[in-house]
């Protein structure tokens, strides 16, 4: 396995309802040096003539730009992934979830985020190697998804 597949680096977005968080994770995922973008069960793609306006207002570009594929079952590419070697990461607050910044990447690494309303489905959490989140310091209990992302795949990406 060479280096450079050793360092590959994707991001699953699982049931992500709001085109525009589709199109913040294809802009952020091309500034952080993500390498593919998986989108599975309700989350748009660019394919859709609807979708590909809502998401290009956000992504301006990135979504023509970014390698990406449309998988139905995120659970059957997550155990493809885990079959393969990857290390499979949540980013989701539970009892068993670390810090971002306590988190040190192994690679190839696949970092699932989840629905708006309902966070990474128990069947991925169950899947993964690890779970982490973003301590939140304030009154609310979550930031907006594609944030989330942002922050977790910058500090990712910086081992890369």
């Amino acid at each position: 396995m060479t280096s450079t597949k050793m360092k590959k680096f994707v991001v699953i977005c699982d049931n992500i309802r709001s085109l525009h968080n589709v199109g913040s994770v294809f802009r952020t995922s091309d500034g952080a040096g993500i390498d593919k973008i998986y989108l599975c069960g309700i989350t748009g793609h660019p394919n859709v003539p609807k979708a590909e306006r809502k998401i290009s207002k956000v992504a301006l570009g990135a979504q023509k730009t970014m390698e990406w594929e449309y998988v139905s079952q995120a659970w059957r590419l997550v155990d493809k992934l885990k079959k393969n070697g990857w290390q499979i990461v949540s980013l989701e607050q539970t009892s068993k979830s670390i810090s971002y910044t306590k988190f040190k990447p192994k690679f190839p690494l696949a970092l699932i985020i989840g629905s708006e309303s309902k966070g990474v489905k128990k069947s991925l959490l169950n899947r993964s190697d690890r779970i982490i989140d973003i301590p939140m310091r304030g009154q609310k209990e979550s930031l907006n998804v594609s944030v989330a992302f942002g922050i977790a795949a910058y500090w990712i990406g910086r081992f890369k």
